[in-house]
C-alpha cells in the first residue's frame, strides 16, 4: 500500500508541474516558472523516496532527499522575492 501512495505523490507532482510549466508557457509569468520548477524538485525528492523505501530499503537516501526537498522550496521561495523585487 505505501508504494501506491508514493507513486501517487510522485504522479501528483509531476501533473502540477507541467501543468504549471506549460501555463508559463503560454503567459510568460515568472512565478509560474518557479513553481513548475520547485514541483519538478518535489517530484524528484518523491522518487528518491521510492528508491529509498522499496528499491534499496538498506541505504539511507534520507540526506538526499531533504536536500532535494529544500532546494525546492529555495527555488520558489527565491521566484517570490524576485518576483517581488521586479514588480
Amino acid at each position: 500500500m505505501a508504494s501506491v501512495l508514493y507513486g501517487l505523490c510522485a504522479l501528483t507532482a509531476l501533473a502540477c508541474a507541467l501543468l504549471l510549466l506549460r501555463a508559463y508557457r503560454k503567459t510568460g509569468s515568472s512565478l509560474l516558472l518557479w513553481s513548475g520548477l520547485c514541483f519538478c524538485g518535489l517530484m524528484a525528492s518523491n522518487v528518491v523516496l521510492i528508491v529509498d523505501k522499496l528499491v534499496v530499503p538498506d541505504v539511507d537516501l534520507r540526506p538526499i532527499r531533504l536536500l532535494l526537498t529544500a532546494a525546492s522550496m529555495g527555488l520558489l521561495l527565491y521566484g517570490l522575492i524576485y518576483r517581488n523585487e521586479r514588480s
